[in-house]
Order: structure tokens, then sequence, then C-alpha cells
């Protein structure tokens, strides 16, 4: 079952939700008593990683800047 929250309840907390979130918890976000959107935890294996720019530059790279390199 997945959890009702406030646009406004999340701003206020958002670092607790993604905590939640992180260990699988799913929330549906409403305003003014619709829903908006539903936040959930990425499901296993769905994002892969395909480079790591930290290991090429500390810190890793501008996007900017890597864009205009292309």
């Amino acid at each position: 079952m997945e959890n009702i929250i406030t646009v406004k309840n999340l701003r206020e907390n958002m670092q607790d939700y993604a905590e939640k979130v992180k260990s699988g918890q799913s929330f549906i976000v409403f305003k003014r008593s619709n829903p908006l959107f539903k936040i959930s935890p990425i499901e296993e294996g769905y994002w892969e990683e395909v480079i790591d720019f930290s290991k090429i530059k500390r810190g890793g790279i501008n996007p900017k800047e890597l864009l205009k390199r292309l």
C-alpha cells in the first residue's frame, strides 16, 4: 500500500521522505485533493552506470562543459 502525502509536507520534510523511499516505501503526492505524482524507489537493476565521470576528474564533470565538447 502506498502512503498519501501533500506537496507541502514533502517540501518541508524532503530528507525524511528521501530516506523512506530509499528504504523501499512509495508515496502518492497530492496538491489540493488532486494526485500529482508518485515517488518510489528505483527498481533493482533498472539503473545502469554507463560511465563514472568522477574517475576522469575529481568531483565529476560539469554537464555544460561536457556538452560543449561533443
